[in-house]
């Protein structure tokens, strides 16, 4: 087929210390109305970091000149690939204490220099650092300790391209390291899309995606990156390898499992096959108010357990309601959507609506004259959704402890899970800081036989040690979600922040064949050293 152009990528300048575009954050102002908000918080916000102010060295290594032109020590660029999103970055990098700066960053354009890069760093002891986007918030992608000569960052955003497309299978192949935007661009022409959308959506690429089982925004179904995976390719430091296309196989253990979700601890995720599908024509939404939260759980539970599929069915908790303008009179809001490409969907919304009123839950009526779909709590939230990690970092601004976690677990553990972590991490919070905490809920995704509940967390910090503060607080979650048998992370991976609750969650069978793995793959551990295992 005729060769795919490429999607143009924005304009606009990305914050190397904080979430998303410059332009959005908010000002001086925004940040001292935030705080006031919140007491104990700093009088005036902290000001923007300067890559001046940070501890930036020489490079500890050069590459040789055959890889020159893949690589940069650009002071900036090292800065920007230094850290992720989380809110321990972000405030480390407020704090001017970002740790291990990379030596170097490099940018290859195709597999060739993937491999080159992982030979080289390979024979000289240099840790490789596998980086898309940079939005981890787990700490995936920076380096900790001191156990190599230099640290490379490997960025794959140069290999972006859409490269074939299969209309006849519906499906694609893609280089690792387009970004959200940048993809759905080149399928756009087609009618087709992939229908990934994270909230991280325009400043994470498909590889990111692979390398961390990172869910979309939608709620049931076909939500983890996992279920659109036809084919991988992958670049170790033993080997290259591409699985085959197949709808589906029985044929021993799944090859692309192997490195989905291996976080580049195993190799380097350069392209896939995806499953794609017809973009939706056919869409619809509603709110349902709660004054029950526990009744608005057992609402949720029966939606999921019907055939229904809502593309959307969150449930926010008063606080998380309050928070993004769904409501404001101390309901609950669970937000309901559904979306097609071939048929309407109004009636499976009207009798997901009425399994909601059935358990108590109070319908929105939006006037005569308002679009149904437009209704004000769902474009309300989808508003403050895409707005809140800059609030986050705004608050971060302020001296503020500002975070989230998430998990999932079975229906039956649901309720007594989140009751607990609302009491013991509140506890945890009062005795960390001396203040008292918010602690919100809000369910993003849900099964049959379970949910995803996402906790946020605003506390006002001790001025300077606002990392070890989180760092308490996120400990106590961990120990609530393993004494419930909840996942340590749903859809945010394991990096290097959730290795204590991965390493009690995880088989030691399965522990073993994972470090024989990483043996056979990465024989001189260059490979995001610390992530997934030692």
């Amino acid at each position: 087929m005729p060769a795919i152009p490429s999607a143009p990528r924005s304009a606009r300048t990305r914050s190397w210390w904080g979430w998303g575009y410059v332009d959005a954050h908010p000002d001086d102002a925004e940040c001292a109305a935030m705080g006031a908000l919140l007491p104990g918080t700093l009088a005036r916000p902290l000001p923007i970091p300067r890559i001046a102010d940070l501890p930036i060295g020489r490079p500890a290594m050069t590459p040789p000149p055959s890889l020159a032109h893949l690589v940069t020590d650009d002071p900036r660029v090292r800065a920007a690939h230094a850290m992720g999103k989380a809110y321990r970055d972000v405030i480390r990098a407020l704090r001017a204490r970002p740790g291990r700066i990379p030596d170097l960053v490099a940018h290859p354009t195709d597999d060739r220099g993937v491999a080159d890069l992982l030979d080289w760093a390979g024979e000289h002891g240099v840790a490789v650092i596998p980086f898309g986007g940079g939005s981890s918030v787990v700490g995936g992608v920076e380096y900790r300790g001191d156990a190599h000569r230099a640290v490379l960052s490997l960025d794959l955003t140069s290999m972006d391209r859409v490269l074939e497309i299969d209309t006849v299978s519906r499906s694609a192949r893609i280089q690792a390291g387009a970004m959200g935007p940048v993809l759905e661009e080149q399928l756009r022409p087609h009618g087709l899309t992939l229908r990934h959308f994270p909230q991280s959506f325009e400043f994470s690429t498909l590889g990111g995606w692979l390398a961390t089982r990172a869910g979309g925004h939608y709620a049931t179904g076909h939500t983890h990156i996992d279920d659109f995976v036809q084919s991988l390719r992958v670049i170790t430091p033993a080997a290259a390898g591409t699985s085959w296309r197949l709808p589906a196989s029985g044929a021993g253990p799944s090859p692309d499992r192997l490195f989905l979700g291996s976080e580049g601890a195993l190799g380097v995720i350069t392209e896939a096959w995806m499953r794609l599908q017809e973009r939706p024509r056919h869409k619809a939404s509603a709110s349902v108010a709660f004054t029950d939260f526990h009744r608005a759980l057992d609402a949720v539970r029966a939606i999921a357990q019907s055939d229904l599929a809502p593309a959307n069915c969150r449930l926010l908790d008063a606080g998380e309601a309050l928070l993004s303008s769904a409501s404001h009179d101390g309901s609950s809001v669970l937000l309901l959507g559904f979306e097609s490409a071939t048929t309407p969907v109004d009636d499976r919304l009207a009798t997901a609506v009425d399994l909601a009123s059935a358990h108590g839950g109070r319908a929105d009526e939006p006037p005569a004259d308002r679009d149904p779909s437009a209704a004000s709590a769902v474009s309300a939230w989808r508003t403050a959704f895409l707005r809140m990690p800059y609030l986050r970092d705004g608050l971060a601004r302020m001296g503020a402890v500002v975070e989230t976690f998430e998990t999932a677990a079975t229906w039956d553990k649901i309720p007594a899970l989140i009751d607990a972590v609302r009491t013991e991490v509140g506890t945890a919070a009062l005795k960390a800081t001396g203040h008292p905490a918010t602690i919100n809920c809000r369910l993003t995704h849900v099964y049959p036989d379970g949910a995803a509940p996402y906790f946020t967390v605003a506390v006002a910090g001790r001025p300077g040690d606002e990392v070890a503060v989180w760092d308490d607080i996120k400990a106590v979650a961990g120990e609530v979600l393993h004494r419930h048998r909840a996942t340590i992370t749903h859809h945010h991976a394991v990096g290097r922040d959730h290795r204590t609750g991965y390493d009690l969650q995880r088989p030691e069978p399965f522990a073993l064949a994972l470090r024989t793995a990483k043996d056979a793959l990465d024989p001189h551990r260059i490979l995001n050293p610390g992530v997934l295992l030692d």
